[in-house]
């Protein structure tokens, strides 16, 4: 039995190897050559484009007896039921407050601001939360013929937010006479407007001619954005319950930061960008646009360039391919039949030791 392949098999086999080869020989030396262009003409320059010290006062001191909000609901209900939605309202059923206090070993002294009628001799209040008596004092016999006693300003704010009335007094808004109410609604605790901005704009009628507004604006950004920036990382773990509110109103670095973490340290290459678009007004429109499409047509030739490219080392590579392919058949069949003339000469391998 003959143990060799037949003689056409390999002969093919030895010319596809050959053929293969030398083609894709040519392709790659079609891609690898380089490609040579007409100097482009000189690029278009490119673009890119808070705390004072001020202690206030506590509340005017009364004679009366705390009743409760409900007798204030009586007769104030639409004022009584936009107040228990607030956090006054809540400010002793908290889960965040109860968590705190019963951790707190003098707790009591939260009780001051998160009750109403806190007698610290005894440690015992009279109503939980802030209520209405907590700010206009204790009912008033008579009333509504007695007024009730209440200090309409900062300072009876100051009672509870000390932080926040610290910041607001180094602030141009205390400077000014604008106390907490002419922006706060105290019995709903929101902005006497539909939103921050439009609060702000009713005294700041001119920010939109300041370039930082009118950008930060679009942007879709709100006053308090900027002017009442707190760190994230202060607020979200405040010391005691207090934390900084931003009521200075005063733009510091670290409002900057807060967004442009990567370029605030980069105005040098902005200014030098700004010289660059500046200098493009100077420049031919027209002949810009006549440039762009020099350099679309130099990019469409280029690239049926390189398709005519692959062409000719395909037909390359198969015309070599071809040859080579030819010559390693004919040789491989050569030396098979020089191999069987042997075998069949010496069918049983005699002579061999």
């Amino acid at each position: 039995m003959r143990k060799f392949l037949p003689r056409l098999p390999r002969s093919l086999v030895a010319f596809a190897m050959a053929f293969g080869i030398c083609l894709a020989l040519g392709v790659l030396i079609a891609y690898v050559a380089p490609v040579s262009a007409a100097p482009a003409a000189q690029s278009m320059p490119q673009s890119v484009l808070s705390v004072a010290a001020v202690q206030a006062t506590a509340l005017v001191t009364s004679t009366g007896e705390y009743r409760g909000p409900e007798l204030c609901s009586s007769c104030h209900k639409d004022i009584h039921d936009n107040w228990a939605t607030t956090r006054h309202a809540a400010a002793f059923s908290s889960p965040i407050f109860q968590a705190s206090w019963t951790k707190d070993p003098n707790k009591n002294a939260c009780l001051q601001c998160h009750t109403t009628g806190y007698d610290p001799t005894s440690g015992t209040y009279k109503v939980e939360g802030v209520t209405c008596e907590a700010c206009h004092g204790p009912y008033q016999d008579g009333h509504p013929a007695t007024k009730m006693p209440i200090k309409p300003d900062a300072s009876l704010c100051a009672t509870c937010h000390k932080t926040t009335t610290d910041e607001w007094h180094a602030s141009k808004h205390s400077q000014a006479g604008v106390q907490c109410e002419a922006c706060h609604d105290p019995h709903t605790q929101k902005p006497k407007a539909e939103s921050v901005n439009a609060l702000c704009i009713n005294c700041h009628k001119d920010v939109g001619q300041n370039f930082t507004h009118g950008t930060h604006a679009t942007a879709g950004l709100q006053c308090s954005n900027c002017h009442m920036y707190t760190n994230p990382d202060v607020t979200t773990n405040p010391i005691g319950g207090l934390q900084a509110t931003g009521h200075t109103f005063a733009v510091g670095s670290d409002a900057c930061i807060g967004c442009h973490k990567d370029t605030v340290h980069t105005r040098d290459k902005i200014v030098a960008l700004t010289g660059e678009v500046t200098q493009l007004t100077d420049l031919d429109v027209n002949a810009l646009r006549q440039k762009a499409q020099s350099q679309d047509q130099e990019i469409s030739t280029l690239k049926a360039d390189g398709e005519t490219r692959l062409y000719i080392g395909l037909a390359q590579g198969a015309i070599v391919g071809l040859a080579v392919g030819a010559v390693a058949a004919w040789i491989v069949s050569r030396r098979l039949r020089v191999i069987e003339e042997v075998v069949e000469d010496n069918p049983r391998g005699e002579g061999k030791k």
